[in-house]
This record gives structure tokens, C-alpha cells and sequence, in this order.
């Protein structure tokens, strides 16, 4: 009989490369299905390899003696999260100006590497990944996907997509003669022939989906926050583009105008949503455009934004007009029935912080069960991923937390998840027993 200590989580890290337990039998207190809202108690969950065999109930024994028993009959068990918005490779702090002078990007890979353990240990099983530099990301999920390095499955977009003085544009704030013009290959684009061009970049470098800054936004070293950033014609072309190489487009948003030629682009979410008003809550519901709220990030930069000197002067206001308004903005989004993809920014706030974001959504009016369903089973639909990600039923991906309390009752339990299964693999498990079946008898 094996016994795991919070060594243990490290080891397991440790030997990531190594193969999965072939067969692992979950025995299971509490287990949440988000889509449906049931609740099943004291079942066993059957894996192999990376697939979830069968749902039993009862607290089965193996029929192998090779099996290993994992002992959650006191936990809440539910899927592996989803965070719909993270910037993997980045993490804002006070000399975050500088260091795109300052740091390379083998060292923007290795924090992306680092910050991709904190987020899988937090729970967090799956994420989008929405703008990095010089592709950093894609090395990222290379790794992970390749089992040399521990994370989250990761869909990134890559660079994203911006216009000259853009939200994106990563010449902002540069002494006039080192504004350089970045072109589409840099994810910068002026007219319908950069926009293809832009989004066939992006597809010749790996990345998932495609990420463009429809308005202005809150970080970037420029005035406006909110006004319209591209014409019409880009976006259609964007987005004709995109589907051609089977890509969804996630949309960086805040001001009306902005949403309103992405939506009716075609796109498939739109991120942050600041200023959307029942006009917009009418055209996603229409178009079937997930809205990602991003309470999280608001809350951090409103804070922030009370610090002399953490941003730069052009910033600092509009961290401190923005950011409060998300969380009145996706109260009013849920209420109006618009579909809810959970996702936090974070690279704005901490990684490893991701689960805070479930905290703001009940505060905003939405039931723990429907927040959950937001981090699970609508993440999934949201990636087109929703036969195989975001639910415990037999035939999908082995991707299992559980927590020690019940999240239905205080939904802050998933700030502290005590265990992880992450493609099959075990990657935390703070305290409880695994049995190895030939040691019991």
C-alpha cells in the first residue's frame, strides 16, 4: 500500500515523461456533472491511459491486480477546468515595459513553462492562450504535448492580430524612430490583403485560433481603450480566412462598436465586452458568440490603477475607468441569457489564480453550478472540443479535480484543489491514499 504526501505531487511532476497507469480506479465521495447539474454519490470512475472507461456506482475493486485504487470518497469530484483567456508566457508587473527591451524570449518560453505547472496545479486542465511573442506559446504546448514538461492542454492563438497603433501593435509607446512597421507577419495588418495574409501566418506557425483587438485596450501603451480598431472588410476578411483553415477567432473588446462589426464578422467570442449593451446581448445571442467575461483581470488593473507609478501615465486611467465596469457588464450579460465561457486574463493577474474568478461570477449573480458549467462543458463547446473535453463520461479525455469541501455550497473550495489528473496522469494529490491492488491482498 502507497501512501501520497505532498512530496508526491512533485515526484509525479518530476516523471512526467513517464507512461500513465494503465488502469486507475477513482473512488469518488461527491461527483458534479456540470452540464446536466446531476450529483452522484460514492461511484467509481474507471480510466485507461488517457480515456475515462465507466462510471460505476459503488466503491468497486479492481478486477487487476496491476490497478491502482484512488481513495476520494470524502472529496467533491468533478472535470478538469477551463480557463478560456490566458496569456501563458507573461505576467504584468511594474516593469513590464521594460522587459520587452530586456528579456528574451527563451526566458518568455521558460515563464511560460513555469506558469503552465501553476496553472495545472490550480486545476486548470485546459486553456486558451490569446497573444504571445515570437510564438512563445506554441513551444510552450509543443512541450507539454510532447510530455517533457507538465501543463495544461494548451489551444493558443499565437500573435494577435492588430492594427497599425493598435491594441497589439507591440511598437506602442516606443520612441518614434523604433515604431517600426510591423507588418503581418508580426500580427499587424492595414487592409483586407495583410488581413489573410495575417491569419495564413498564423496558420504557417502552428498556432489554434485566431486572437484580433477589435477596440482599443486597457494595457497597451495608447490613449484609447475602447474605440474601433478595425473596418469592416478586415474583419469579414479575418474571419472568411480563418474558417477556411478551421479557426475560431476570439475577439479582445471593449467598446460598443468594436463588438458590433466582430460579431456580425462571424466571430466566435468575444473577450472582456466592457460597454455591451442589450443591442450587443442580442446580436451574440443571434450569432451564438460566447461572451468571456474577464472579472478577474478587471478587478486587478482597478486596483492597480491606485498605485502611483505601476503603469504608465496613458494606462493608468484607463485601468481605473475600465476595470471596474466588468463585473456590472457580465451581471447584465448573464441576466440577458448570453452564453458564458469562463475565463480570467490571467498574465494580467497571477497565474495560479485562475479559480478566483468563480467568487466574481456568483458575486455577479450566477449560480455555482452554471460558473462551474462555464469552466467545464461551455470552455469545451467554445474550442469545438465538446465531445471529448469538459465532462467525466465514458469516452472523454481523463481530465479529473476534486476538492475537499462541496463548491455548490461555497464555490471558493476550487481555490484549493487537493487533486488533478491531467491526460491519466496523477499531477497532485495533497492528501489522499492510492492503493496499489496487489498490496491488499
Amino acid at each position: 500500500m502507497r501512501h501520497l504526501s505532498k512530496v508526491t505531487m512533485f515526484l509525479t511532476i518530476a516523471c512526467w515523461s513517464q507512461a500513465a497507469v494503465s488502469e486507475i480506479y477513482i473512488h469518488a465521495g461527491k461527483l458534479i456533472h456540470p452540464k446536466s447539474s446531476k450529483i452522484q454519490n460514492d461511484v467509481t470512475i474507471i480510466t485507461i491511459d488517457d480515456e475515462i472507461i465507466s462510471i460505476k456506482p459503488g466503491f468497486l475493486k479492481p478486477r487487476s491486480n496491476e490497478a491502482t485504487v484512488i481513495d476520494l470518497k470524502k472529496k467533491t469530484v468533478l472535470p478538469g477546468l477551463m480557463d478560456m483567456h490566458t496569456h501563458i508566457s507573461f505576467e504584468y508587473g511594474p516593469r513590464a515595459q521594460v522587459e520587452r527591451f530586456t528579456v528574451n524570449d527563451a526566458e518568455f518560453t521558460i515563464r511560460g513553462l513555469e506558469n503552465a505547472k501553476k496553472t495545472l496545479l490550480a486545476g486548470f486542465t485546459t486553456i486558451r492562450d490569446l497573444g504571445d511573442g515570437n510564438n512563445t506559446t506554441i513551444a510552450v504546448r509543443d512541450a507539454i504535448n510532447a510530455n517533457r514538461f507538465p501543463g495544461p492542454r494548451i489551444f493558443t492563438a499565437g500573435k494577435s492580430i492588430a492594427t497599425t497603433g493598435g491594441h497589439a501593435d507591440p511598437t506602442n509607446g516606443r520612441r518614434w524612430d523604433t515604431m517600426f512597421d510591423v507588418g503581418p507577419k508580426g500580427g499587424v495588418i492595414n487592409g483586407v490583403a495583410q488581413a489573410r495574409q495575417s491569419v495564413r501566418q498564423r496558420y504557417k506557425e502552428g498556432s489554434d485560433l485566431i486572437k484580433i483587438t477589435a477596440t482599443g485596450g486597457v494595457l497597451s501603451v495608447a490613449k484609447s481603450g475602447r474605440n474601433p480598431q478595425f473596418m469592416k472588410d478586415e474583419l469579414e476578411a479575418i474571419v472568411q480566412t480563418a474558417k477556411d483553415y478551421g479557426f475560431t477567432v476570439a475577439v479582445h473588446a471593449h467598446g460598443k462598436e468594436g463588438m458590433k462589426r466582430a460579431i456580425k464578422a462571424g466571430v466566435s467570442s468575444i473577450e472582456h465586452g466592457t460597454y455591451m449593451d442589450r443591442e450587443i446581448f442580442a446580436l451574440m445571442k443571434k450569432h451564438k458568440v460566447y461572451y468571456v467575461p474577464t472579472i478577474l483581470a478587471g478587478n486587478w488593473v482597478a486596483e492597480k490603477s491606485k498605485i502611483s507609478g505601476f503603469f504608465p501615465e496613458i494606462v493608468r486611467p484607463k485601468a481605473a475607468e475600465i476595470g471596474p465596469l466588468i463585473l456590472s457588464t457580465f451581471s447584465k450579460a448573464h441576466k440577458a441569457g448570453v452564453p458564458i465561457a469562463y475565463g480570467t486574463d490571467s498574465g494580467v493577474s497571477a497565474h495560479g489564480d485562475n479559480a478566483q474568478e468563480f467568487a466574481l461570477m456568483v458575486k455577479g449573480g450566477m449560480e455555482p453550478m452554471a460558473a462551474i458549467n462555464s469552466a467545464t462543458y461551455h470552455g469545451a463547446k467554445l474550442l469545438g472540443m465538446e465531445d471529448s473535453l469538459g465532462q467525466i463520461k465514458p469516452g472523454f479525455k481523463a481530465d479529473i479535480i476534486a476538492v475537499d469541501g462541496d463548491p455548490l455550497k461555497n464555490i471558493r473550495e476550487l481555490e484549493s484543489v487537493s487533486f488533478v489528473m491531467s491526460r491519466g496522469v496523477v499531477v497532485k494529490n495533497l492528501s489522499t491514499m492510492i492503493q496499489n491492488q496487489a498490496s491488499i491482498h
